[in-house]
């Protein structure tokens, strides 16, 4: 696998970060039988495409910019999809995430 292919391996598996966390909402406390086999398939294909990209990406940036991506990705849908709030604050501190995200992208080559 190339740099470029463990790059879009990690970014799908942010993705499916952001799918299990909201998952987890939906599935109320794992009541709820359809949003809670979602979370289980999203959670293990999420950490198999995770552990795929570190075979070629050093440890400490893959899981931060799968966080980073999961974390944003979250906030932001739970504002769409949930009502929470939209606070400036809360939308800077996003913003910071994804910089962050973004630098260690670059700042690995």
């Amino acid at each position: 696998m190339s740099a470029g292919q463990a790059w879009a391996v990690l970014f799908v598996a942010g993705l499916l970060e952001i799918v299990w966390a909201l998952g987890l909402k939906a599935s109320e406390g794992f009541t709820r039988w359809v949003p809670s086999v979602v979370v289980v398939v999203a959670a293990a294909a999420s950490f198999w495409l995770l552990a795929l990209a570190m075979r070629v990406l050093p440890a400490g940036t893959a899981y931060a910019v799968w966080t980073g991506i999961g974390a944003a990705g979250t906030a932001v849908l739970g504002m769409v999809l949930f009502g929470e709030s939209a606070a400036a604050l809360r939308l800077a501190c996003i913003g910071l995430i994804v910089a962050g995200v973004l630098g260690l992208k670059f700042a690995s080559g």
